[in-house]
């Protein structure tokens, strides 16, 4: 009992070292209740045991009281065939005697025999008791080993996250980012240059060719003016 008060007081501030020690304690605990329920099984089987020497003692006891009465009537019933004549005095009173006689072995048997079944009843309801208390124990512990169990899962998968988190190399990470961004700002400004480079040439293109659009179509209207003359047009 000692061991499951032990394993169970989760979050004391002193854990015992043999609990520390443990490889599994769920399975040692299951382990612990698969033999408490022994021990019950066991503790059943001998109250019930007790119980049914309690029953015979008791019909023993009642046995002897009723012959140790059915004695007495026998000597009355001896007597009265002596007082009508039906039977020898001496040999009359000789029997009731020994009527008495048994009457009264009979009724010392039966006191022994109540006091016996109440010594045994002392005894089974102490057993009785117990077996309760082992009962109300291993539900207690069979409740407490759920919890065990859903804080163990827990705590596993916790521990296995917080170890996931702590072999992550904060300042490497941090690092690639870094040199991401910069990667990113450098492409970005790139473009930009070539989108100004771009926006230049098309710029300076567009500016010659209205300068020379415009040359060419003060040519054709001199050309014209001059057919026009020759042909005597005005």
């Amino acid at each position: 009992m000692s061991f499951f008060k032990r394993l169970f007081k989760v979050g004391a501030s002193q854990a015992h070292s043999v609990i520390d020690k443990m490889e599994d304690p769920i399975k040692m605990t299951e382990q612990g209740i698969r033999d408490l329920k022994k021990d019950l099984s066991g503790a059943m089987t001998s109250l019930a045991q007790v119980k049914g020497i309690i029953i015979r003692t008791k019909k023993e006891a009642a046995k002897n009281k009723n012959l140790a009465s059915d004695y007495e009537r026998k000597a009355m019933l001896l007597l009265q065939k002596m007082e009508n004549k039906e039977l020898d005095g001496k040999e009359a009173e000789r029997m009731a005697t020994q009527a008495l006689n048994k009457k009264e072995e009979k009724k010392h048997e039966a006191q022994r025999l109540s006091n016996e079944a109440l010594s045994y009843e002392t005894k089974s309801n102490d057993l009785n008791s117990k077996v309760n208390k082992l009962k109300t124990t291993i539900t207690s512990y069979e409740n407490d080993l759920i919890t065990l169990k859903a804080r163990a899962k827990t705590a596993a998968s916790t521990k296995k996250i917080n170890a996931q988190l702590a072999n992550i190399d904060s300042s490497s990470t941090i690092s690639m980012l870094e040199k991401m961004k910069a990667k990113v700002e450098e492409d970005e400004s790139l473009a930009q240059a070539y989108g100004e480079i771009t926006e230049d040439s098309t710029s300076i293109d567009s500016e010659i060719d209205a300068v020379l659009e415009d040359k060419g179509t003060v040519k054709a209207s001199e050309s014209l003016m001059e057919l026009k003359k020759k042909m005597g047009i005005s």
